[in-house]
């Protein structure tokens, strides 16, 4: 079954204020990272979500420092950027035609915010005929609402979303699968 690697919004605006970092980040990062040597190593596709808001005065408008893709990635020239202007990485946007002509059967998601373009994009996914998807444990994270703490949307979000929308896996089920190891 053929793989694209989906990191959602991991963007500068989440580490340039204190006030605006993603819950529990330096590990997210470090298991995304690690997800992108996999599939660097594994011949995955990696695909890029860079959320471009259309209000200029917006920490994600284009050009501005908090728009580009967190400096931390490891990402190439080669990995493919896809920017969209709502929580929805299929909403006109090329992602779906991109999937289509890379024959994509499964996707496996990582970055933020877990209950909005995470939330989003996951399900539209899914209504979109990719009913094989994994989301890699601890490769997705969030910021504290008025109404719960990250920890707790991320526990929800997850509880809702594990075996319905995608199949939550850790980074070590990916690695042993892709050696041939079950």
């Amino acid at each position: 079954m053929k793989q694209a690697l989906i990191i959602v919004d991991i963007q500068e605006a989440f580490f340039l204020d204190s006030e605006n970092y993603l819950f529990n980040y330096e590990k997210v990062l470090e298991i995304i990272n690690m997800l992108i040597t996999w599939a660097r190593h594994s011949e995955v596709p990696i695909v890029f979500i860079q959320h471009t808001d259309s209000n200029q005065d917006d920490d994600f408008a284009f050009g501005k420092p908090g728009w580009d893709l967190y400096h931390g990635l490891l990402r190439q020239p080669e990995d493919k950027v896809i920017q969209k202007t709502t929580w929805d990485a299929f909403y006109q946007t090329e992602l779906a035609q991109y999937l289509q002509e890379q024959q994509i059967e499964q996707l496996i998601f990582a970055g933020a915010q877990t209950e909005f373009c995470l939330e989003t994009t996951i399900r539209n996914a899914y209504s979109r005929g990719y009913h094989q998807n994994m989301l890699v444990e601890g490769a997705h994270t969030t910021l504290d609402s008025h109404v719960l703490n990250a920890q707790q949307i991320i526990k929800h979000h997850e509880s809702v979303w594990n075996n319905r929308f995608v199949k939550i896996q850790p980074l070590s089920f990916l690695i042993r699968s892709k050696e041939g190891v079950q």
